[in-house]
């Protein structure tokens, strides 16, 4: 699945809003604004907080038309990956570090026409899926230990998203796999993230702040547009 490098996406995280009134107000979202919608699956076993499922998604997905960015953080998705199938979001990523069969849920993902996300947590070598690339259309760097909102971004996450891009480029696959970073974004760190390789931020409390996430979402794309320009 091609990609596209020169455009930053904004994925506002929904787990930063009240999810009990998330489907009246996902209506005041502007698809021309907000790019995608990032859905954090957590299970209370790969992560120790529990979210939502495939009902909560499936019941989301009537009320919008922003593509769903759905980040399963469960352990052993193999067992629960064809309900997430049938909702036909934009994106499912995986965590390399929940399964022993990432290569087959990437095809399995990638074959329902969806774009296939791998994950990994700050404490794994980024070299660690190498190999893997070839199979994902996008890798989700996390910049804070996954399953805890509100954490500060790991300033560490820079040299990572830099070894990641060099790593792309070096297997020929510049413009077939994006970068998404997720955790911390602000609109003081977006454009070094940017300049780094990112090009998809997940965005939680700079998104959701005071309700505002049209305006939210703009004034980060305009931070972010810096670094590209940088």
């Amino acid at each position: 699945m091609s990609t596209d490098t020169d455009r930053i996406r904004i994925s506002p995280s929904i787990i930063a809003a009240d999810l009990t009134t998330f489907g009246s107000f996902v209506k005041a979202l502007d698809p021309s604004i907000v790019d995608l919608l990032h859905l954090d699956v957590m299970d209370g076993s790969f992560v120790p907080n529990l979210t939502f499922g495939p009902g909560y998604i499936k019941q989301l997905s009537s009320h919008t038309d922003i593509p769903l960015d759905v980040h399963l953080m469960i352990e052993n998705p193999d067992h629960s990956i064809a309900q997430y199938l049938e909702l036909s979001p934009r994106i499912i990523t995986i965590h390399y570090e929940s399964t022993r069969f990432p290569i087959r849920l990437l095809n399995l993902i990638r074959n329902s026409k969806i774009m296939a996300g791998i994950s990994i947590n700050p404490a794994t070598p980024v070299e660690s899926i190498a190999d893997i690339l070839p199979y994902a259309d996008m890798v989700l760097l996390m910049s804070v230990d996954p399953g805890f909102y509100g954490q500060k971004f790991l300033e560490t996450s820079i040299t990572r998203i830099k070894t990641l891009a060099a790593l792309i480029r070096k297997l020929n696959l510049s413009g077939k796999v994006d970068i998404q970073v997720d955790g911390g974004i602000t609109a003081e760190n977006i454009a070094e993230v940017v300049k780094a390789g990112a090009r998809i931020l997940v965005a939680g409390n700079a998104a959701f702040r005071d309700g505002a996430v049209n305006d939210n979402v703009s004034k980060l794309k305009e931070a972010a547009a810096k670094g590209l320009a940088g």
